[in-house]
Protein backbone atom coordinates (compact mmCIF):
# COMPACT_ATOMS: atom_id res chain seq x y z
CA UNK A 1 0.00 0.00 0.00
CA UNK A 2 1.20 3.56 -1.14
CA UNK A 3 1.00 6.31 1.77
CA UNK A 4 0.73 9.68 1.30
CA UNK A 5 1.18 11.74 4.74
CA UNK A 6 -0.02 15.63 4.70
CA UNK A 7 0.54 17.42 7.81
CA UNK A 8 -0.52 21.24 8.63
CA UNK A 9 -0.85 23.85 11.25
CA UNK A 10 -3.57 24.81 10.08
CA UNK A 11 -6.59 22.36 9.67
CA UNK A 12 -8.17 24.28 7.04
CA UNK A 13 -4.83 24.06 4.63
CA UNK A 14 -4.70 20.27 5.19
CA UNK A 15 -8.36 19.57 4.22
CA UNK A 16 -7.63 21.48 0.97
CA UNK A 17 -4.26 19.56 0.33
CA UNK A 18 -6.23 16.22 0.87
CA UNK A 19 -8.98 16.99 -1.60
CA UNK A 20 -6.11 17.76 -4.38
CA UNK A 21 -4.11 15.38 -4.07
CA UNK A 22 -7.07 13.07 -3.86
CA UNK A 23 -8.28 14.12 -7.15
CA UNK A 24 -4.92 13.71 -8.55
CA UNK A 25 -5.03 10.04 -7.67
CA UNK A 26 -8.77 8.76 -7.88
CA UNK A 27 -9.46 5.55 -5.85
CA UNK A 28 -7.49 6.24 -3.11
CA UNK A 29 -8.70 6.69 0.43
CA UNK A 30 -8.66 9.67 1.71
CA UNK A 31 -8.29 9.44 6.19
CA UNK A 32 -8.83 12.71 8.52
CA UNK A 33 -8.16 12.46 12.09
CA UNK A 34 -9.05 15.17 14.16
CA UNK A 35 -8.26 15.90 18.32
CA UNK A 36 -11.29 17.84 19.71
CA UNK A 37 -11.48 18.84 23.43
CA UNK A 38 -11.16 16.20 26.16
CA UNK A 39 -8.80 13.83 23.93
CA UNK A 40 -12.04 12.76 21.42
CA UNK A 41 -9.86 11.64 18.40
CA UNK A 42 -12.92 11.61 15.37
CA UNK A 43 -11.57 9.84 12.31
CA UNK A 44 -12.91 10.08 9.10
CA UNK A 45 -12.50 7.64 5.40
CA UNK A 46 -13.38 9.20 2.27
CA UNK A 47 -13.84 7.29 -0.90
CA UNK A 48 -14.31 9.30 -4.39
CA UNK A 49 -15.37 12.34 -2.51
CA UNK A 50 -17.92 10.24 0.05
CA UNK A 51 -18.02 9.84 3.46
CA UNK A 52 -17.48 6.10 3.85
CA UNK A 53 -16.78 5.23 7.50
CA UNK A 54 -16.30 7.98 10.71
CA UNK A 55 -15.74 6.79 14.41
CA UNK A 56 -14.55 8.10 17.64
CA UNK A 57 -12.06 7.03 20.34
CA UNK A 58 -10.96 8.79 23.02
CA UNK A 59 -7.53 7.78 24.54
CA UNK A 60 -6.19 7.41 28.35
CA UNK A 61 -4.10 10.57 28.03
CA UNK A 62 -5.87 12.54 25.33
CA UNK A 63 -1.98 13.39 23.85
CA UNK A 64 -0.65 13.73 20.50
CA UNK A 65 1.54 10.56 20.67
CA UNK A 66 -1.73 8.40 21.52
CA UNK A 67 -3.63 9.42 18.66
CA UNK A 68 -1.37 8.38 16.41
CA UNK A 69 -0.25 4.86 18.39
CA UNK A 70 -3.94 4.22 19.60
CA UNK A 71 -5.96 5.39 16.27
CA UNK A 72 -4.32 6.43 13.30
CA UNK A 73 -1.84 3.81 13.00
CA UNK A 74 -4.49 0.84 13.49
CA UNK A 75 -7.04 2.58 10.86
CA UNK A 76 -4.16 2.22 8.58
CA UNK A 77 -3.17 -1.08 9.35
CA UNK A 78 -7.09 -2.35 8.91
CA UNK A 79 -7.41 -0.08 5.27
CA UNK A 80 -3.62 -2.08 4.29
CA UNK A 81 -5.25 -5.41 5.11
CA UNK A 82 -8.32 -4.94 3.71
CA UNK A 83 -6.78 -4.31 0.47
CA UNK A 84 -6.51 -0.60 -0.17
CA UNK A 85 -3.57 0.38 -2.62
CA UNK A 86 -3.67 3.70 -1.85
CA UNK A 87 -4.36 6.05 1.01
CA UNK A 88 -3.78 10.12 1.80
CA UNK A 89 -3.52 10.70 5.22
CA UNK A 90 -4.43 13.83 6.61
CA UNK A 91 -2.40 14.16 10.38
CA UNK A 92 -4.53 16.09 13.18
CA UNK A 93 -3.02 19.42 13.62
CA UNK A 94 0.48 19.36 15.33
CA UNK A 95 0.70 15.98 14.55
CA UNK A 96 4.46 15.55 12.90
CA UNK A 97 5.00 13.13 10.14
CA UNK A 98 8.17 12.08 11.97
CA UNK A 99 5.95 10.52 15.26
CA UNK A 100 3.85 8.81 12.68
CA UNK A 101 6.94 6.87 11.00
CA UNK A 102 7.89 6.38 14.11
CA UNK A 103 5.38 4.30 15.10
CA UNK A 104 5.02 2.45 12.06
CA UNK A 105 8.54 1.73 11.56
CA UNK A 106 7.72 -0.42 14.64
CA UNK A 107 6.84 -3.04 12.15
CA UNK A 108 8.57 -4.01 9.00
CA UNK A 109 5.13 -5.15 7.13
CA UNK A 110 3.75 -1.28 6.78
CA UNK A 111 2.72 1.05 3.83
CA UNK A 112 5.42 2.56 2.06
CA UNK A 113 5.63 5.77 2.24
CA UNK A 114 6.01 7.61 -1.33
CA UNK A 115 5.71 11.53 -0.34
CA UNK A 116 5.46 13.42 2.81
CA UNK A 117 3.49 16.84 1.77
CA UNK A 118 3.29 19.72 4.66
CA UNK A 119 0.52 22.10 3.53
CA UNK A 120 1.28 25.85 4.82
CA UNK A 121 -0.15 29.23 4.19
CA UNK A 122 2.97 31.52 3.00
CA UNK A 123 0.87 34.47 3.72
CA UNK A 124 0.82 33.47 7.68
CA UNK A 125 3.73 31.30 7.89
CA UNK A 126 6.78 34.50 8.96
CA UNK A 127 3.53 35.72 11.96
CA UNK A 128 3.75 31.86 12.85
CA UNK A 129 7.28 31.33 13.10
CA UNK A 130 7.56 34.47 15.43
CA UNK A 131 4.65 33.24 17.24
CA UNK A 132 5.83 33.04 20.59
CA UNK A 133 3.01 30.84 22.62
CA UNK A 134 2.83 27.11 22.41
CA UNK A 135 0.66 25.31 19.92
CA UNK A 136 -2.35 24.75 22.54
CA UNK A 137 -2.23 28.79 23.83
CA UNK A 138 -2.13 29.71 20.17
CA UNK A 139 -5.38 27.15 19.52
CA UNK A 140 -3.64 25.13 17.03
CA UNK A 141 -4.16 21.79 19.21
CA UNK A 142 -6.42 20.93 22.34
CA UNK A 143 -3.53 19.14 23.69
CA UNK A 144 -2.30 21.55 26.58
CA UNK A 145 0.67 19.53 26.91
CA UNK A 146 2.55 20.31 23.90
CA UNK A 147 5.16 22.66 24.57
CA UNK A 148 6.42 23.12 21.34
CA UNK A 149 5.80 27.05 19.25
CA UNK A 150 4.02 26.73 16.14
CA UNK A 151 7.87 28.06 14.69
CA UNK A 152 9.13 24.64 15.58
CA UNK A 153 6.57 22.47 14.40
CA UNK A 154 6.28 24.34 11.39
CA UNK A 155 10.51 23.90 10.86
CA UNK A 156 10.90 20.13 11.56
CA UNK A 157 7.98 19.71 8.80
CA UNK A 158 9.98 21.78 6.66
CA UNK A 159 12.91 19.63 6.98
CA UNK A 160 10.84 16.47 7.09
CA UNK A 161 8.67 16.73 4.39
CA UNK A 162 9.20 16.54 0.21
CA UNK A 163 7.18 18.41 -0.65
CA UNK A 164 5.60 21.74 0.34
CA UNK A 165 1.61 22.42 -0.60
CA UNK A 166 0.96 26.45 -0.51
CA UNK A 167 -2.56 27.18 0.28
CA UNK A 168 -4.21 30.39 0.87
CA UNK A 169 -7.16 29.62 2.92
CA UNK A 170 -10.34 30.35 1.71
CA UNK A 171 -12.32 33.39 3.00
CA UNK A 172 -9.26 34.65 4.15
CA UNK A 173 -8.06 38.30 2.57
CA UNK A 174 -5.10 37.82 0.55
CA UNK A 175 -1.92 40.20 0.70
CA UNK A 176 0.03 39.46 -1.95
CA UNK A 177 3.47 41.38 -1.44
CA UNK A 178 3.33 39.40 1.76
CA UNK A 179 2.28 36.19 0.56
CA UNK A 180 5.06 36.11 -1.85
CA UNK A 181 7.36 37.05 0.90
CA UNK A 182 5.89 34.03 2.27
CA UNK A 183 7.20 31.93 -0.35
CA UNK A 184 10.42 33.36 -1.14
CA UNK A 185 10.69 32.07 2.80
CA UNK A 186 9.42 28.57 2.08
CA UNK A 187 12.25 28.42 -0.50
CA UNK A 188 15.15 29.59 2.13
CA UNK A 189 14.00 26.89 4.44
CA UNK A 190 13.57 23.68 2.62
CA UNK A 191 15.59 23.90 -1.02
CA UNK A 192 15.19 20.00 -0.62
CA UNK A 193 11.81 20.39 -1.20
CA UNK A 194 9.51 20.22 -3.93
CA UNK A 195 7.29 23.19 -3.49
CA UNK A 196 4.23 23.85 -5.55
CA UNK A 197 1.12 26.11 -5.74
CA UNK A 198 -1.94 24.08 -4.49
CA UNK A 199 -4.12 25.43 -7.56
CA UNK A 200 -1.50 24.38 -10.10
CA UNK A 201 -0.75 21.32 -11.55
CA UNK A 202 2.37 19.45 -9.30
CA UNK A 203 3.84 16.39 -8.68
CA UNK A 204 4.68 15.32 -5.00
CA UNK A 205 8.21 14.60 -4.04
CA UNK A 206 10.14 11.36 -3.15
CA UNK A 207 10.30 10.44 0.27
CA UNK A 208 13.41 8.96 1.35
CA UNK A 209 13.38 8.84 5.16
CA UNK A 210 17.57 8.07 5.21
CA UNK A 211 17.93 11.76 3.81
CA UNK A 212 14.65 13.42 6.14
CA UNK A 213 16.23 11.66 9.50
CA UNK A 214 19.61 13.58 8.30
CA UNK A 215 18.13 16.96 7.71
CA UNK A 216 16.17 16.50 11.34
CA UNK A 217 19.13 15.50 13.01
CA UNK A 218 20.24 17.90 16.20
CA UNK A 219 23.50 19.66 15.06
CA UNK A 220 23.18 19.20 11.87
CA UNK A 221 23.48 21.47 9.38
CA UNK A 222 22.30 22.01 5.49
CA UNK A 223 22.00 25.30 3.21
CA UNK A 224 20.37 26.14 0.03
CA UNK A 225 22.60 26.66 -2.84
CA UNK A 226 21.10 29.89 -3.54
CA UNK A 227 19.38 32.57 -1.51
CA UNK A 228 15.25 33.30 -1.81
CA UNK A 229 16.11 37.49 -1.12
CA UNK A 230 15.25 38.75 0.77
CA UNK A 231 15.78 36.02 2.86
CA UNK A 232 19.27 34.37 2.88
CA UNK A 233 21.52 31.84 4.69
CA UNK A 234 24.94 32.54 6.26
CA UNK A 235 27.26 29.55 7.31
CA UNK A 236 30.04 30.75 10.30
CA UNK A 237 32.44 28.33 11.50
CA UNK A 238 35.23 28.08 14.58
CA UNK A 239 38.24 25.33 15.53
CA UNK A 240 38.66 26.66 18.81
CA UNK A 241 36.36 25.99 21.91
CA UNK A 242 33.82 28.37 22.78
CA UNK A 243 34.25 30.41 25.57
CA UNK A 244 30.94 30.16 27.76
CA UNK A 245 29.96 33.38 29.29
CA UNK A 246 31.13 35.23 25.55
CA UNK A 247 29.21 33.24 24.04
CA UNK A 248 25.96 33.28 26.16
CA UNK A 249 26.35 37.02 25.66
CA UNK A 250 26.56 37.02 22.00
CA UNK A 251 23.59 34.51 21.63
CA UNK A 252 20.99 37.11 21.10
CA UNK A 253 23.01 38.98 19.02
CA UNK A 254 23.28 36.17 16.75
CA UNK A 255 20.05 35.30 16.70
CA UNK A 256 18.35 38.96 16.93
CA UNK A 257 15.42 38.98 13.78
CA UNK A 258 16.39 35.81 13.03
CA UNK A 259 14.12 33.06 11.32
CA UNK A 260 16.07 30.00 11.84
CA UNK A 261 18.88 29.31 13.53
CA UNK A 262 20.89 25.91 13.91
CA UNK A 263 24.06 23.90 14.00
CA UNK A 264 26.26 22.47 16.65
CA UNK A 265 28.92 24.03 19.68
CA UNK A 266 32.23 23.42 21.20
CA UNK A 267 31.90 24.73 24.14
CA UNK A 268 34.88 25.26 26.38
CA UNK A 269 32.99 24.57 30.09
CA UNK A 270 31.94 21.26 28.55
CA UNK A 271 34.57 20.33 26.15
CA UNK A 272 33.60 16.84 25.18
CA UNK A 273 30.09 17.51 24.63
CA UNK A 274 28.59 18.20 21.29
CA UNK A 275 25.99 20.45 22.20
CA UNK A 276 23.31 21.05 19.44
CA UNK A 277 21.61 25.15 19.21
CA UNK A 278 18.58 25.23 17.75
CA UNK A 279 16.93 28.58 17.86
CA UNK A 280 13.15 29.25 15.93
CA UNK A 281 11.97 33.01 16.06
CA UNK A 282 11.77 33.91 19.60
CA UNK A 283 12.90 30.91 21.25
CA UNK A 284 16.50 29.50 21.47
CA UNK A 285 17.30 26.27 23.02
CA UNK A 286 20.52 24.37 23.75
CA UNK A 287 21.07 20.36 24.28
CA UNK A 288 23.74 17.88 24.27
CA UNK A 289 23.74 15.06 21.21
CA UNK A 290 26.61 12.95 22.96
CA UNK A 291 30.37 12.84 23.07
CA UNK A 292 32.37 14.02 19.88
CA UNK A 293 33.38 11.13 17.73
CA UNK A 294 37.10 12.11 18.46
CA UNK A 295 36.70 12.22 22.18
CA UNK A 296 35.61 8.46 21.75
CA UNK A 297 38.92 7.86 19.88
CA UNK A 298 36.72 7.45 16.68
CA UNK A 299 38.65 8.41 13.74
CA UNK A 300 36.90 8.03 10.15
CA UNK A 301 39.81 6.45 8.57
CA UNK A 302 39.75 3.50 11.15
CA UNK A 303 35.86 3.55 11.84
CA UNK A 304 32.46 3.76 10.85
CA UNK A 305 31.17 7.35 12.14
CA UNK A 306 27.28 7.74 13.06
CA UNK A 307 27.18 11.19 11.93
CA UNK A 308 28.12 12.49 7.83
CA UNK A 309 28.60 15.86 9.62
CA UNK A 310 31.62 14.70 11.58
CA UNK A 311 33.23 12.67 8.36
CA UNK A 312 32.67 15.81 6.33
CA UNK A 313 34.15 18.01 8.84
CA UNK A 314 37.02 16.17 9.58
CA UNK A 315 40.29 17.77 11.03
CA UNK A 316 43.65 16.57 11.90
CA UNK A 317 44.16 18.39 14.82
CA UNK A 318 40.89 18.45 16.29
CA UNK A 319 38.68 15.85 14.74
CA UNK A 320 35.01 16.09 14.49
CA UNK A 321 35.19 19.15 17.01
CA UNK A 322 33.77 22.08 16.36
CA UNK A 323 31.28 25.62 15.76
CA UNK A 324 29.07 25.24 12.52
CA UNK A 325 26.58 27.65 12.92
CA UNK A 326 23.74 28.58 9.98
CA UNK A 327 21.38 31.80 10.42
CA UNK A 328 18.70 32.19 8.04
CA UNK A 329 16.88 35.39 8.22
CA UNK A 330 16.07 38.94 6.24
CA UNK A 331 19.29 40.36 5.37
CA UNK A 332 21.50 38.49 7.26
CA UNK A 333 25.52 39.38 7.50
CA UNK A 334 28.13 36.83 7.64
CA UNK A 335 30.80 39.14 8.51
CA UNK A 336 28.91 40.75 11.68
CA UNK A 337 28.04 36.96 12.31
CA UNK A 338 31.93 35.75 11.80
CA UNK A 339 33.13 38.31 13.51
CA UNK A 340 30.76 38.09 16.86
CA UNK A 341 31.94 34.38 16.69
CA UNK A 342 35.27 35.27 16.47
CA UNK A 343 34.61 36.79 19.86
CA UNK A 344 33.57 33.80 21.58
CA UNK A 345 36.66 31.50 20.89
CA UNK A 346 39.21 31.14 23.68
CA UNK A 347 42.08 33.03 23.82
CA UNK A 348 45.73 31.09 23.96
CA UNK A 349 46.03 32.13 27.42
CA UNK A 350 42.42 31.09 27.91
CA UNK A 351 43.45 27.67 26.72
CA UNK A 352 46.55 27.05 28.73
CA UNK A 353 44.29 27.84 31.74
CA UNK A 354 41.93 25.19 30.77
CA UNK A 355 38.41 25.05 31.18
CA UNK A 356 38.35 24.33 35.05
CA UNK A 357 38.74 28.11 35.61
CA UNK A 358 35.50 28.85 33.16
CA UNK A 359 31.87 29.84 34.80
CA UNK A 360 29.19 27.69 32.97
CA UNK A 361 26.05 30.02 32.64
CA UNK A 362 24.20 27.06 30.52
CA UNK A 363 25.61 24.39 33.07
CA UNK A 364 26.80 22.16 29.73
CA UNK A 365 28.89 20.39 32.00
CA UNK A 366 26.13 18.50 33.49
CA UNK A 367 24.83 17.41 30.13
CA UNK A 368 27.14 13.82 30.31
Amino acid sequence: MLLTVISSLDVFCRQQACETVAAAHPGAAVVLHDLHEGGRVVRRVFREGLLAESGETVPEHGCLSCTVRLDVVPTLRRLLEGGDSHVILGLPSGVSVAALLEELGRNSDGPHINSTVIACDPGALEDQIWDGHTLFESGYTPAHRDERTPGEFLIGELLYSDTVLLVTPELVAVDAAVRDRGVRLVRELAPHARIAEITADFTLGRHDRTESAARSSPGSVQIPAASAAPFNTVLVTSRKPLHPGRFRHALPRLAEANCWMRGRLWVASAPQCRISIRGIGPRVWLESTGTWAADRKLHPATHHLDSTDAMLDWDPAVGDRGTVLAITGDGVTESDAAELLAGCELTSFEMQEGAASLHDPFELSTSL
